[in-house]
């Protein structure tokens, strides 16, 4: 069985539950508080800091292989443009200031998160980096695209555009190349890689679905002393 189709299956309930949660199933039928999806939000661009510094990295293992190159270039590009766009307009639209969004400091959850990526990549191999870019990109991908077969359609045109920026048109190419690496890497992996990939794996969705919990309990510093 290919690795990303192993991965998925071992870690099938932690995977649900990250895709299912209810900041996502809310969200889909619009009746997510709106103040938790500011939270959200602010952490979220806070978290893309880093994973900019991860692209960059990755771009940079990636030589001599020009055709990773471009494609996490796109990637990279895609999201100081659009997405920035997005977050940028999302901002404006749900009340929050340059000021305010500037100054967000990181929740326990995010900044561990954070760390947890730069040093995969700083520390690890391209074949690493796949991984964790299948599980951040693979299960955004995935909820969104539950949420549009679905049919949902939420009045708030901040919640809408979220979902169509991880949506299969603007995901599902990347999602599928960084699934053919995950693979290729499973193949000539040896024992120990492959308990490597499988770590990075499963603690990036580990991360991702303590994501949604701490934007969705509120849980910040205070709750950590």
């Amino acid at each position: 069985m290919p690795l990303a189709n192993d991965l998925r299956a071992k870690y099938h309930d932690q995977w649900e539950a990250m895709v299912t949660h209810p900041f996502v199933l809310e969200m889909g039928d619009g009746s997510l508080d709106i103040a938790r999806f500011r939270d959200y939000f602010r952490q979220d661009y806070v978290f893309c800091k880093d994973l900019v510094s991860l692209t960059a990295i990755a771009i940079a293992k990636a030589a001599p292989d020009y055709e990773a190159g471009k494609i996490l270039n796109g990637f990279l590009a895609n999201f100081l443009s659009a997405e920035n766009d997005l977050f940028l307009n999302g901002f404006h639209d749900l009340g929050v200031t340059p000021e305010q969004y500037h100054e967000t400091e990181a929740n326990p959850v995010t900044q561990a998160f954070g760390d947890f990526m730069v040093r995969t990549a700083l520390e690890g191999d391209f074949d690493d980096l796949s991984a964790l870019f299948y599980v951040t990109e693979g299960t955004y991908l995935d909820w969104a695209t539950r949420l549009i077969e679905s049919g949902a359609q939420p009045d708030n045109p901040v919640y809408q555009g979220w979902i169509d920026i991880h949506s299969p048109a603007a995901l599902g190419g990347v999602v599928d190349w960084f699934t053919g690496r995950l693979n290729a890497a499973g193949e000539r992996a040896s024992a120990a890689k492959a308990a490597n990939l499988e770590r990075i794996f499963h603690t990036t969705l580990r991360y991702e679905y303590r994501f949604w919990e701490a934007c969705y309990h509120g849980q910040g510093w205070h709750d950590a002393n």
